[in-house]
């Protein structure tokens, strides 16, 4: 080592000089693969379902694989272009769980279509090719959110004017007359000639925006320590005005909509993302409070709740009723067993509404415990890569968003899971890209859009900020004649 650069205490540089830093990968490839991964166990359980119910692979099989892989290499490729740094196991995650649904979809209208021919009934259309178009157009909406969502942070600009627009989708079709909003008991939808949506799927995503656009501003409201007991810090009571606003909007979906699941989808997600912002257990301890008085409160007062959880406690009390549903369910993932009976080799169109609210349960028949398990080991990795993201993006707004969007995922999982598993009674929502529907499967692909925007920006690297040059030492200094004042 020279003198010089001993006395300096730095390195020489080599001849050349140095070497420039490598570049960060950004992990599309590793997506790339997993969707391929994804589009591959699509196809096979595809074929798998066709061998076990003995039919030729004919072209109406190869659409559904074609179009599959047509449209998540949209997706790739739109990440790939508009989010280059996001989280490389997001997408492959929900293609995965959205190509398993299109195969139990697949899988029960092959169902229908034999029930429909032994009782001589019209052959149903097949719902997967619905199925697909709402994924075409899941699709679409991801892509266009990806494109026009420069920075997410904007959207707590508009915190006020998405809450509005979120409460309004929640009160449409309790407004609306029964003959255009209920379905099975609940009035959540609006339905048109030929058309037909479930606003609370939207709604859900607009309050979560406008909370954590809230929880920032006005986080000192939610901060201030009010009594101490027992160890913890428990808010002021003029500090309840937010969560009060919430419990009276959740039960009022409850009381005008019959809507159990989405109230207390709304009110938990909102729970959580208070617990986050300021980290005080009080908070919880109010809201479970609020939570169990809301429940007796309906219990007491509504038919339809009492039903349902009279329902939940002894369901073969009324076996031929209210009680068939969840009966059927517990029959399903008991044939099941540990292994399944296999993809098209079980009998799940037995059990109401196997596309949409029990489709759980035909993964418990057909694949049984193991693959169930492994559909809920799928969405945990999505839950945690989703707090993950909330933990490495470096503001607020960020943070608590992708927070109360992973989380919402995971309360919605927990809640129709335990449902259709006589853990919880019932509510009535959907799995989350898995069952068979629009709304859903349209909202929870822009949630993911949302999510990825925010994981592009905690994974995007730093841009190296150029030193100012430095000032010329004084004694190098020109001098420079000044004029006497």
């Amino acid at each position: 080592m020279s003198s010089n650069a001993s006395a300096g205490g730095s390195f020489p540089s080599p001849p050349g000089g140095f070497a420039p830093a490598p570049i960060q990968s950004n992990r599309r490839g590793v997506e790339l693969l997993l969707l391929g991964a994804a589009v591959l166990i699509t196809t096979i359980s595809l074929v798998l379902v066709e061998a076990s119910q003995e039919q030729t692979i004919t072209w109406d099989l190869a659409k559904y694989a074609v179009a599959y892989l047509a449209l998540m290499t949209v997706a790739h490729l739109a990440v790939r272009r508009f989010a280059p740094y996001a989280d490389p196991l997001l997408l492959p995650i929900v293609a995965l769980l959205n190509g398993l649904g299109l195969v139990l979809i697949h899988r029960l209208d092959l169902a229908d279509e034999q029930q429909a021919q032994y009782l001589g009934n019209p052959i149903p259309s097949p719902d997967a090719n619905q199925q697909v178009l709402w994924t075409t157009l899941a699709i679409a909406g991801f892509v266009a959110l990806l494109v026009l969502l420069r920075d997410y942070r904007t959207l707590a600009r508009y915190g006020y004017t998405v809450g509005l627009a979120g409460l309004v989708l929640l009160a449409i079709p309790a407004m609306l007359p029964s003959a255009f909003s209920e379905v099975n008991g609940s009035k959540i939808w609006i339905r048109l000639p030929g058309f037909s949506i479930q606003p609370g799927e939207f709604a859900k995503i607009l309050l979560l925006i406008f909370f954590a656009s809230l929880l920032v501003a006005k986080r000192e409201l939610f901060t201030v320590a009010g009594k101490h007991f027992l160890g913890m810090d428990f808010p002021r009571a003029r500090d309840l005005g937010p969560i009060l606003v919430v419990w009276i909007v959740s039960v009022g979906v409850l009381v005008f909509e019959k809507d159990l699941g989405t109230s207390l989808l709304i009110f938990g997600t909102v729970l959580v993302m208070i617990y986050i912002a300021t980290e005080r257990v009080g908070w919880l301890i109010i809201g479970f409070g609020l939570l169990l008085v809301g429940f007796l409160f309906a219990y007491q007062v509504f038919g339809h709740v009492k039903i349902r959880t009279d329902t939940w406690l002894h369901p073969f009390d009324d076996y031929n009723d209210t009680g068939y549903q969840i009966v059927q369910s517990m029959f399903s993932f008991a044939t099941g067993g540990l292994a399944g009976t296999g993809l098209g080799s079980g009998r799940p169109s037995q059990v109401p509404f196997a596309k949409t609210d029990f489709i759980i349960a035909t993964v418990g028949e057909e694949l049984g415990l193991i693959g169930l398990t492994a559909v809920l080991i799928l969405y945990l990795l999505f839950i945690v890569r989703g707090m993950r993201t909330a933990l490495a993006v470096r503001d607020s707004f960020g943070k608590l968003l992708a927070a109360g969007l992973s989380f919402t995922i995971a309360i919605q999982l927990f809640v129709v899971v335990g449902g259709v598993t006589k853990l919880i009674p019932l509510t009535g929502l959907t799995t989350p890209y898995l069952s068979y529907g629009g709304s859903s499967l349209l909202a929870n692909y822009l949630l993911l859009a949302l999510l990825i925007k925010i994981s592009d920006a905690a994974r995007e690297p730093a841009t190296p900020k150029k030193k100012p040059t430095p000032a010329a030492p004084i004694a190098e200094a020109p001098t420079e004649m000044v004029k006497r004042a």
